[in-house]
């Protein structure tokens, strides 16, 4: 596609501006001067007629022009200044003055003479093809029909005419004066839209300039001077906006980097040791006492566990969509809330667990919200001591898990939720200190809390509120 179009597509946007805006102006010029021009010409024919309307010829120049058309007189009659002169009699006989041509009699004009018509208007070309305005009025005039005979009193019509001509040089002299103005007009106004462009297009420039600079430099600390309240000014703000989420985004990625690199060092680091004491006991020929290579083993499971629960806990915060909820479905609560019990107390068996569990219908993600259950039990096996008693309680929305543990310090609650972040207390233990920065992101993402408290008798309680129902909606399907 190659029409005028898509050319005018294929402009900068500052040509394209300044053509819009002489375009806009041409156009506002051209029906102004249009306007002008017939209004003008409305205007000037409104007076030529009203002028030939009030033109009333003396009747002695009557009296001379009759006698001297009739015969009755031979003396000549002088030309009348300025317009076309002719009489019309009953018969429809014209005589015209002198040095003018004569104009044709209409049914109008004869109307006139009899008194039909008050006057009569029209346009009309005279004997020599030029266009003539024409009115004709009635006059009753006393003549003598020649020596020693009484006067007479005669019925004519008067008809006074002038050049169409004379209208139409003003108005071609105005068309001409109104094209000059219209071309200045046109060609000033693309001056002005072209400087117009420039200046409101800079920051739109700057705003390039600097997103190509981000694109080839990946530097994210530019920032656009924000100047007014217009819409180049919000969309600085937003371009600045959106590069210091993107400079945090990648900073918490480089963070999560670093954090991952420094958690994944220590089991990588024992599990290699174990390995290469296995690997010289089979090199030297020297082998491990069965309880130390017993203990040994033990060791390689647990670091591998270990390893293998922090790399699923960092790829389920690496995911694409771990930003945003899945689809949400209505789940009961207290199902899920039983279905992690009976894994909890699998992993704690000698642990006494007892469970209150009131109806509570949700709208969340059934499989992320029962991970994060089993995560919060899954601390709360973890800490607690053997034959140790765990609480559970779902009552109108708030699930609480309390156990009886060492606790939390006070001074430690605030980071309990943060990536990799671990008690000193809990170091010893297994665990990746992702699981709690999961938790709360999932309760979030569902619109609930999640809160870490000490227990009334000591240990730690956790308590989860999440909005819901006892009852689940009409039609709901069911997760």
């Amino acid at each position: 596609m190659t029409g005028p179009l898509h050319r005018f597509r294929t402009l900068p946007l500052r040509s394209r501006l300044a053509l819009l805006v002489a375009t806009a102006v041409a156009v506002a010029v051209a029906a102004v001067a249009a306007a002008c021009w017939f209004v003008t010409k409305a205007q000037l024919e409104q007076q030529r007629d009203t002028t030939l309307r009030s033109t009333k010829v003396d009747n002695e120049y009557l009296i001379d022009l009759y006698q001297h058309c009739t015969g009755i007189s031979k003396q000549p009659t002088r030309p009348y200044t300025g317009f076309t002169v002719q009489l019309i009699d009953a018969q429809g006989t014209a005589c015209t003055s002198p040095d003018s041509s004569a104009l044709p009699v209409t049914a109008d004009d004869l109307a006139v003479v009899s008194h039909e018509r008050s006057g009569a208007l029209h346009s009309e070309a005279d004997a020599d093809g030029v266009k003539m305005r024409v009115f004709t009025y009635p006059v009753t005039v006393t003549v003598s029909r020649g020596p020693g005979q009484p006067r007479a009193e005669i019925d004519l019509g008067v008809s006074v005419a002038r050049p169409v001509s004379e209208i139409d040089k003003s108005l071609s002299t105005l068309a001409w004066v109104l094209l000059l103005v219209s071309g200045i007009g046109v060609v000033g106004a693309g001056a002005a839209g072209l400087w117009v462009a420039r200046s409101g297009l800079r920051p739109v420039d700057e705003l390039a300039e600097a997103v190509e600079h981000v694109a080839h430099t990946e530097d994210l600390t530019v920032r656009i001077p924000v100047e007014g309240e217009d819409e180049i000014a919000r969309l600085s703000r937003s371009f600045n906006s959106m590069t210091a989420s993107l400079a945090t985004s990648r900073d918490r990625q480089a963070q999560l980097i670093a954090d991952a690199g420094h958690e994944l060092r220590t089991p990588l680091t024992s599990l290699r040791t174990n390995v290469e004491l296995l690997a010289r006991s089979d090199e030297t020929g020297r082998a491990i006492p069965p309880d130390d290579r017993k203990a040994l083993m033990s060791s390689v499971k647990a670091q591998m566990t270990e390893l293998a629960s922090l790399i699923g806990d960092l790829q389920e915060l690496a995911r694409p969509d771990a930003a945003q909820p899945g689809p949400l479905q209505v789940v009961p609560l207290h199902d899920i809330t039983r279905t992690a019990l009976e894994r909890a107390r699998l992993r704690g068996p000698e642990l006494t667990i007892t469970a209150d569990l009131a109806p509570w219908y949700v709208r969340a993600e059934p499989a992320a919200l029962e991970r994060a259950v089993v995560n919060v039990l899954d601390n709360a096996v973890k800490f607690s001591p053997p034959r140790g008693t765990i609480d559970v309680v779902l009552h109108r929305g708030e699930l609480t898990v309390r156990d009886q543990g060492p606790g939390i310090p006070a001074d430690e609650l605030p980071h309990v939720f943060e990536r990799f972040w671990r008690s000193p207390s809990a170091r010893q233990l297994p665990g990746s200190g992702l699981g709690l920065s999961i938790v709360a992101r999932t309760v979030q993402q569902a619109g609930g809390e999640i809160a870490l408290l000490p227990g009334p008798g000591g240990g730690t309680e956790a308590a989860i509120r999440l909005p819901g129902a006892p009852q689940p909606p009409p039609d709901a399907p069911l997760g």
